[in-house]
């Protein structure tokens, strides 16, 4: 087989010359020879708009929440249950095997020590990592790869850090490149007069590069763009998820679908990120049917397909979704809940311990509730981070992280 083009690798990085194109699984050997991927990945999912924890994972034992939430609650006999206290909302029945595997852990009454009842306050809380503080510029998962730095001085790749969407979310904001994709599919690399016009993505990608000091990058110039330029040249167009996966057609799915094929591309991916939208059901919220049960189904088959579509490389995979806080206990006067403050967490990997359900549960008397109409917080979603960036991408100082937090492993859940 003939090809045009010369592979070698600088410093790390992979270079190209030449403009024949070459075969996939080429590309492929290459990328997987260049790759400095970790032994495991970290991908985060932002739940926006504050789902309801408590019609997510239903304390379906306790008689308050019934009696609080007379339209909305789940029926003891349609709740998928889990361990004979709490249950799964029927529309999440993707994740039920995914918890009797052992593959899904779940925490309750997680969330943030900060009491703000603002989206955009709590968003930023959460994505920062320092709940209550507005000053802090970038974001705990960019920390965290700072941290691993700190302890492994290696090379990296452009895709290190990503997030699909529109722009590099607050999460990932900081000292450590990062790119934002809207689709794989459409990131077009130029970086010179002679090549095709470039996405915001692939713009943002040369300007973040062209003069980066960094040794993986500095020396390489074009030819780092052209590393780039290999993941359109394997046609992501035409990938095909593993046998009998089936992503649901919707933005969330296709995102998860991307990050997927990403991971399984070998380009060196440590950290992935996308968020999902519509969980603020102020009115009209619905029960078993209704608008929170379509989106919980769409999450689910979402994360599920992700899961069977890596195969054997989930063993090296860990991913956790947060939302910025929960829902009232009682149900309002327009059919839904308003916003609230603890809520449920999921993590899924193959490290795992999963099948069980973590955290202290303050319960749901009257009595127990914060400010007399929430779910209080008994676990700071930043353990349920820390414990998952240091025990996946080696993350050691966790004081930079999460400044303030005074997290200590012996104090983690060991959900990982």
């Amino acid at each position: 087989m003939q090809t045009n083009r010369r592979f070698f690798l600088r410093n790390g990085a992979l270079a190209i010359a030449g403009t024949a194109a070459i075969p996939s699984f080429l590309v492929r050997s290459v990328l997987a020879q260049a790759s400095t991927t970790p032994t495991r990945r970290l991908v985060a999912v932002f739940q926006r708009g504050a789902a309801d924890g408590l019609n997510v994972v239903v304390p379906y034992r306790e008689q308050n929440y019934y009696s609080m939430r007379p339209g909305i609650a789940i029926p003891q006999n349609q709740v998928l249950d889990l361990d004979g206290f709490f249950g799964l909302h029927p529309s999440l029945a993707a994740f039920k095997p995914l918890y009797e595997q052992g593959h899904l852990a779940v925490i309750h009454a997680a969330g943030s020590p900060d009491m703000s009842r603002s989206h955009f306050d709590a968003q930023d809380f959460m994505e920062s990592g320092t709940p209550g503080v507005k000053s802090t510029e970038d974001g705990w998962l960019n920390r965290a790869l700072q941290s691993e730095d700190l302890r492994h001085r290696q090379q990296h790749t452009a895709f290190r850090a990503l997030a699909l969407g529109s722009q590099v979310p607050r999460t990932l904001a900081g000292k450590i490149p990062a790119i934002a994709l809207s689709s794989v599919n459409n990131f077009a690399v130029g970086g010179s007069n002679k090549g095709p016009t470039p996405s915001p993505a692939a713009a943002a990608f040369e300007a973040m590069y062209g003069e980066s000091g960094d040794s993986i990058f500095h020396a390489t110039g074009e030819e780092t763009f052209a590393a780039v330029k290999m993941l359109r040249d394997a046609n992501p167009a035409q990938y095909k998820p593993a046998p009998g996966v089936d992503y649901p057609n919707s933005e969330f799915g296709n995102n998860m679908k991307q990050i997927a094929q990403l991971l399984k591309s070998n380009l060196g991916v440590e950290a992935a990120f996308t968020d999902v939208g519509g969980w603020d059901t102020h009115q009209n919220q619905g029960g078993v049917n209704g608008q929170l049960a379509d989106r919980l189904r769409d999450f689910s088959l979402s994360i599920a397909a992700f899961w069977r579509d890596l195969g054997d490389s989930t063993e090296n995979v860990t991913l956790v979704t947060m939302s910025e806080f929960g829902r009232t206990a009682r149900q309002n006067g327009t059919g839904g809940t308003d916003h609230g403050h603890a809520n449920a967490m999921f993590v899924l990997g193959g490290p795992v311990k999963g099948g069980k359900v973590y955290g202290r549960w303050p319960g749901l008397a009257n009595e127990q509730l914060n400010e007399g109409r929430d779910l209080a917080v008994t676990t700071d979603f930043r353990q349920v981070l820390g414990e998952a960036v240091a025990k996946t991408i080696g993350a050691g100082n966790l004081e930079l992280v999460f400044p303030g937090a005074q997290l200590r492993p012996d104090r983690f859940l060991r959900l990982i």
